[in-house]
């Protein structure tokens, strides 16, 4: 069997997906758009050394780059832009295909998606740079390169999902991974700081020795081997190459060990599911949803139930983790590396609603007992971000506080850093509630961690990262006026902060309440999974 109906078969399946559902269009139009953006960018970087007939910058930043794509790939379809199951593979484990031809039908389907064109068009820029830097024999080599470095992201990415895909059935496996994933991934983006503040005092013939070191591992040999043509080091271009083909050879025989058991697990996954036995305290049923704390009544009982939800779901409690790891190394690493930990402190702020920017996503086609019961839409919105509420105003309190602390070790700067954070927060929560009803999409099965995301998942993102932006814009006026006053806004920035993000909340809470009131059979719709 040819491993082209694979390629046929994801097309048609997007296009299906697709097909009368203008909403879905608009985001994976929007997705694409943006891989497109990012291949601009990526290539503009790139390209640069070799504007600058620079060398020396391509020889470090090329090994570093390409380590870092490859890292990506690795962590970015499990942590970010989610699992695009189009073409699962335990739903081929019935089917008498080939390991060989069902390894190369997904391989390739992998490398039609929009990741991997954009990461091979950002990568384009280095041929650019090794052509103008070496002429074609370098361009040759490093499109060769490239085209290597492609290869084995996506065999990385699908080796690992596939290998510890059966690990993840268990529930306690798959909780521990995704926490502890989730820790990787919110560190990424503080390290990230932490490393440009390190990097403005260090000696730059030490990060050349590392570069060069990089250049010879797998990760960083495919976007090397132009820059080695230029060098006069053409004797490094087939051993560089060998080094990554062996490793994609390595990974890809990973992969098919792996690949069947995984298949057989998802396929058994069902009747090793036993029963739970229920136990009793003695309390009532209201009782026993309620906390002793909770309001009796619906918004009470809401409450407590997305409170559960959030501290004991798998994805919420790591979107959560996210928050808490981001919202406190975020201001620490930017105070101890470059500065501006005040600032990156209302990013925070502006992150925190992003955890509702899906909030129906979650619950799946479970929803439909909220539609059942006639749940109004506005006591709906009020009682999930009460519940989130829970988690993250603390959250910010302890972000407020590490800020006031490292802010020239002046306390008394807390109270109106919380109300700022605060206010932040409060305009996120406006923008993103309403979002959570217009753009609400199902979640893939967390017991399915294969594929690699084709494009979908980035258009998904888009309008979270867009209320995040917003939330920022938004929350100006309560920035400027804490630069304004000056010693005054240490005394009244907390009431203002507060008053400014409950009316903003007051704002977005009533609009998301009207619109899902009207909207929820279409909610119901896009967030169960087909």
């Amino acid at each position: 069997m040819s491993i082209w109906p694979f390629v046929r078969l994801k097309l048609r399946i997007t296009r299906n997906g697709l097909r009368g559902r203008p909403a879905r269009i608009a985001m994976f139009v929007l997705g694409a758009v943006t891989a497109g953006l990012l291949a601009i960018f990526g290539y503009a970087a790139f390209a640069t050394p070799g504007l600058l007939d620079s060398a020396r910058s391509a020889e470090v930043l090329f090994p570093f780059a390409g380590a870092a794509l490859v890292f990506g790939w690795f962590l970015m379809p499990l942590l970010f832009f989610g699992i695009d199951d189009s073409l699962d593979p335990a739903q081929f484990a019935l089917l008498p295909l080939a390991r060989r031809t069902l390894l190369g039908g997904l391989a390739v389907a992998a490398l039609i998606g929009l990741p991997a064109l954009a990461t091979l068009a950002a990568t384009a820029g280095m041929v650019d740079t090794a052509a103008r830097l070496g002429g074609p024999g370098a361009a040759l080599a490093q499109l060769c390169g490239i085209v290597c470095g492609l290869l084995l992201c996506v065999a990385v990415s699908r080796a690992v999902t596939s290998a510890f895909a059966t690990a993840l059935r268990s529930r306690r496996a798959r909780d521990l991974a995704t926490i502890l994933l989730a820790v990787v991934a919110a560190s990424l983006g503080p390290a990230q700081l932490l490393l440009l503040g390190l990097l403005n005092q260090a000696n730059w013939s030490s990060v050349e020795l590392i570069a060069e070191v990089a250049g010879w591992t797998p990760v960083g040999a495919p976007y090397t081997v132009g820059l080695d043509v230029v060098a006069g080091r053409a004797w490094a271009v087939p051993v560089k190459l060998l080094i990554v083909l062996v490793s994609v050879g390595g990974l890809l025989w990973w992969w098919s060990r792996t690949l069947e058991r995984a298949m057989a697990g998802a396929a058994t996954a069902g009747s090793r599911r036993g029963s739970t036995a229920t136990r009793s305290d003695g309390r009532g049923p209201v009782d026993q949803l309620l906390f002793r704390w909770s309001p009796r009544s619906r918004f009470g009982a809401l409450m407590a139930r997305e409170t559960r939800y959030w501290w004991r779901e798998t994805r919420r409690r790591a979107a959560l983790i996210t928050l808490a790891v981001a919202g406190v190394f975020l201001p620490l690493t930017s105070a101890f590396g470059s500065g501006g930990a005040r600032g990156l402190a209302v990013v925070v702020g502006a992150i925190a609603p992003i955890g509702l920017a899906n909030q129906f996503g979650y619950e799946g086609s479970a929803y439909a007992t909220n539609l059942a019961t006639g749940i109004p839409g506005r006591l709906e919105v009020h009682s999930r971000a009460a519940a989130h509420a829970l988690f993250t105003v603390p959250l910010l309190l302890l972000v407020a506080v590490v800020t006031g602390l490292l802010a020239g070790g002046r306390p008394e700067s807390i109270p109106a850093q919380f109300g700022t954070l605060l206010a932040t927060y409060g305009v996120g929560l406006a923008l993103v509630l309403p979002v959570s009803v217009r753009a609400a999409y199902a979640l893939p099965d967390p017991t399915t961690p294969f594929a690699l995301s084709s494009g979908g998942g980035l258009g998904k993102a888009l309008p979270s990262l867009g209320a995040m932006v917003g939330a920022i814009l938004g929350a100006l006026p309560v920035l400027l006026a804490g630069g304004l006053l000056g010693p005054v806004w240490l005394w009244i920035g907390l009431p203002i902060g507060l008053a400014y993000g409950l009316a903003a909340y007051a704002l977005g809470a009533r609009l998301a309440g009207g619109l899902l009131d009207r909207r929820m059979p279409e909610v119901l719709a896009a967030v169960t999974a087909r």
